[in-house]
């Protein structure tokens, strides 16, 4: 991992959930959150990781509750609200789980609280964020990948930022092994509902 970090810097990381899964998905690799933790925790004072996500209220069971019950219990903060369904104009059905608000919400409460904000998403909306927090004095790191087809990371957020850490080289210290069996129910199967999950780009 190339990017920067400083022994005594306070660090937090900003997951959106969706987009990270999409990105690791892409580039063919399971995320195991344990490490990806451990990691982070090395490289800096991590103060908090924050992990966003939509959740399918009305299922009776939802293939993504397993991972944010789990991840709930080690050490990620959850930050979770209804998806809300819609037609699109084909008629098929959709479902729309955008959490942008409040990561970025949560970003600018924090960071009177942190030195270094590590934004997990390619998502170009977030270039006011970054360019926000940059104003008030934190070094801004964002988490995706150039190396997928098309690229996950929007050009203008990868160039506001600090510095962009790309995911397939963050792959090594953080993929869940191959040779792992199925995860158990109540620990993170990196499938589920985040795929499903139509952001507002």
């Amino acid at each position: 991992m190339k990017a920067h970090f400083y022994q005594e810097e306070r660090v937090a990381l900003f997951i959106d959930g969706a987009n990270l899964y999409s990105a690791a998905r892409a580039l063919g690799f399971d995320i195991d959150y344990r490490k990806l933790l451990k990691v982070f925790r090395e490289r800096g004072r991590l103060i908090r990781a924050y992990y966003y996500t939509a959740l399918v209220e009305d299922q009776e069971y939802s293939p993504i509750r397993p991972l944010v019950d789990w991840l709930d219990y080690n050490g990620y903060t959850m930050v979770t609200k209804p998806t809300k369904e819609f037609t699109d104009a084909i008629g098929r059905r959709k479902i729309k789980g955008n959490m942008d608000i409040e990561l970025a919400v949560d970003v600018l409460e924090m960071a009177e609280h942190l030195d270094h904000v590590i934004v997990f998403s390619g998502d170009g909306d977030f270039r006011r964020l970054v360019e926000a927090v940059q104003r008030r004095g934190l070094r801004v790191s964002v988490v995706s990948t150039i190396k997928s087809a098309p690229p996950m990371v929007a050009d203008e957020l990868r160039r506001q930022a600090d510095e962009f850490m790309e995911l397939a080289e963050l792959a090594p210290l953080i993929a869940r092994a191959a040779s792992d069996r199925p995860m158990r129910q109540g620990q993170p199967r990196g499938d589920g509902d985040e795929d499903q999950m139509v952001r507002n780009a």
